[in-house]
C-alpha cells in the first residue's frame, strides 16, 4: 500500500452561477441559474444548489425554470469572467501539487501520491484539502468539492458523492466503497455499454466485481478489464499530464433576431465557418467531416452533413461546400432563422508551422494564418478587428449588432488550458526546482497552522 497513487480530483460546484455569485455577492443566498437567449428565452447552462431544490436543471427552458422557482434569478453568460475565476482557481491548485491536469474550465487532477511523505505529517488529507478549497473560497469565491482516491476515475466518483464536501477513499476500501453505487455514475459509459452490462446482471460496480474478469475481457476488450480493475479496488493509475488534441470544434450560436432573409443568414453561416477554420488551424487541425444544422423560429430544425475526399483547412473549400449544404436545406424552408450550428470533426494533424513565403499550400496558409492571428491580437479589438474576411466583413455591414459580437462559451482543448497556465505544453516537471519552493512555503504554512 505504500505505492498506492493518491490522487485528488477537485470541481468547482455549480461553476458559472457560482461565478456569477462572486462577482455579484447581494445574490449570496439566492437561487441563481445561468441561461439567456436573446429574451431570456433560451436554456439553462447551469444552476446552484438552491436552485436545484425547486426542480431547474441544465437544459431547463428559462421561462420553465421562472415558473418553477418565481424567486430565482436569471444571469446572461459572462465567458470573460468565467474564464477569469477558472485561471484564479488553477493558479491556486498548482501551487499544491508538482502534476495538476486540468480537464475542463471548472476541474482538474493532482497527483498527491508523495504528500505523506512531505506534507501530510503533520495534519490530514481532510484538512489539507479542506484548507485548498477554503482558499479557493476566499481568494475567488467559488465553492469546490473534491475526492482523494487510487486513480482519478475514483477520485472523481468519490468527488461526485461528496458534492459538496471532500470525501477520501482509504487505500484498501475502494471495493468497499464501490459496491453499492450505480454505474451510471462512471464518467464516460455509453448507453449501448449500460444495457450490455444489464444483460450480463450488473448495474453496481459490486455486481461486475462477481463477474469473471475474462467475461468482462471478451465482451468489452481492454475497457472491460479496466472496469473489472476498477470494481475490485484494483485500478491504481499514476496521473499524467496528456496534451491531446481536440476530436471535434464547433459553433452553436442564436442569432440577434429572427432571421426572414436566407441571404444575411448565409453571410452570418460563413463568417462562422471562416472563424472556425481559422481557429482548425492555429491548433494544426484539418477537418475529415463538417455539418450544418440550421434551427428556425418554431423550434424545429433541419441539417446536413458532408465528408470531404482529402481532409481540409482552407476557407475556400470549406465555404464552398458549406454554402451549398445552406443553399439545399433552405430552398424547401420558408421559417425565419433562429440559430446556426456548424461543425467538424474526425480531426486530423495539420503541419502548417509557418516558414518566410511556404513551399506547400499548407505552410502558406499557415504563415498566413499566424500573421492574421498576430495582427489582430496585437491591433484588433472586438468590435473592430485588425483584418477580417469579406463575409465578416458584409456581416457587419449587414447588421449593427455583428459590430460588436458576443464572446464565445469558454469551454477550450486541454492543450490550450495548459498553454494559458504554463505557457506551453511542455512537461509540468520542466520548472520542478519552483514548484519544490511553493510546496516547502505551503508546507510550512500548514504547520503554523495545525
Amino acid at each position: 500500500m505504500s505505492n498506492t497513487n493518491r490522487i485528488l480530483h477537485v470541481d468547482a460546484d455549480s461553476f458559472f452561477a457560482s461565478c456569477e455569485i462572486a462577482n455579484k455577492p447581494e445574490l449570496e443566498g439566492r437561487p441563481v441559474w445561468v441561461g439567456g437567449g436573446r429574451n431570456g428565452n433560451g436554456i439553462v447552462i447551469a444552476a446552484n444548489r438552491l436552485a436545484k431544490k425547486f426542480g431547474v436543471k441544465t437544459g431547463m427552458a428559462c421561462f420553465e425554470a421562472k415558473r418553477l422557482c418565481h424567486h430565482g434569478v436569471l444571469c446572461r453568460p459572462q465567458y470573460e469572467l468565467y474564464r477569469e475565476c477558472s485561471e484564479k482557481m488553477f493558479r491556486i491548485l498548482e501551487e499544491y501539487s508538482p502534476t495538476l491536469v486540468p480537464i475542463s474550465i471548472d476541474e482538474g487532477f493532482l497527483d498527491f501520491t508523495t504528500m505523506d511523505q512531505h506534507v501530510w505529517r503533520n495534519t490530514t488529507p481532510m484538512d489539507y484539502v479542506k484548507a485548498i478549497g477554503e482558499r479557493i473560497r476566499d481568494e475567488v469565491g467559488l465553492p469546490v468539492s473534491g475526492g482523494l482516491a487510487n486513480s482519478s476515475r475514483l477520485a472523481k466518483l468519490a468527488t461526485d458523492a461528496a458534492k459538496p464536501g471532500f470525501i477520501e477513499v482509504p487505500p484498501g476500501q475502494e471495493r468497499e466503497f464501490l459496491k453499492d453505487r450505480s454505474l451510471r455514475e462512471l464518467s464516460g459509459i455509453a448507453a449501448r455499454r449500460e444495457r450490455a452490462l444489464a444483460g450480463l446482471e450488473a448495474w453496481t460496480f459490486g455486481d461486475v466485481a462477481k463477474l469473471p474478469s475474462m467475461l468482462l475481457r471478451q465482451k468489452f476488450g481492454i475497457w472491460g478489464q479496466q472496469l473489472w480493475l476498477l470494481a475490485n479496488g484494483r485500478w491504481n493509475e499514476p496521473l499524467l499530464l496528456e496534451v491531446k488534441d481536440r476530436t471535434t470544434i464547433s459553433s452553436n450560436t442564436t442569432l440577434p433576431h429572427d432571421e426572414p432573409d436566407y441571404e444575411a443568414a448565409l453571410t452570418f453561416t460563413l463568417s462562422e465557418a471562416t472563424r472556425l477554420t481559422g481557429q482548425l488551424r492555429r491548433e494544426q487541425l484539418q477537418a475529415r467531416e463538417m455539418g450544418l444544422t440550421i434551427r428556425f423560429n418554431d423550434f424545429t430544425e433541419i441539417g446536413c452533413g458532408h465528408r470531404f475526399k482529402h481532409p481540409q483547412f482552407q476557407n475556400s473549400v470549406v465555404n464552398a461546400v458549406l454554402e451549398g449544404i445552406f443553399r439545399d436545406l433552405m430552398s424547401r424552408a420558408y421559417l425565419p432563422v433562429r440559430q446556426i450550428r456548424i461543425s467538424f470533426w474526425n480531426l486530423l494533424r495539420l503541419d502548417t508551422q509557418p516558414t518566410l513565403w511556404g513551399t506547400t499550400h499548407a505552410e502558406r496558409w499557415g504563415a498566413l494564418d499566424e500573421a492574421t492571428h498576430k495582427l489582430n491580437t496585437r491591433f484588433g479589438r472586438a468590435d473592430k478587428p485588425a483584418l477580417m474576411t469579406g463575409a465578416q466583413l458584409a456581416l457587419r455591414k449587414l447588421d449593427d449588432v455583428h459590430r460588436n459580437p458576443k464572446a464565445k462559451c469558454p469551454f477550450v482543448p486541454q492543450r490550450e488550458m495548459i498553454k494559458k497556465l504554463w505557457g506551453s505544453d511542455a512537461d509540468p516537471l520542466a520548472n520542478k526546482g519552483d514548484w519544490e519552493k511553493r510546496l516547502a512555503k505551503v508546507s510550512k504554512q500548514m504547520q503554523f497552522n495545525h
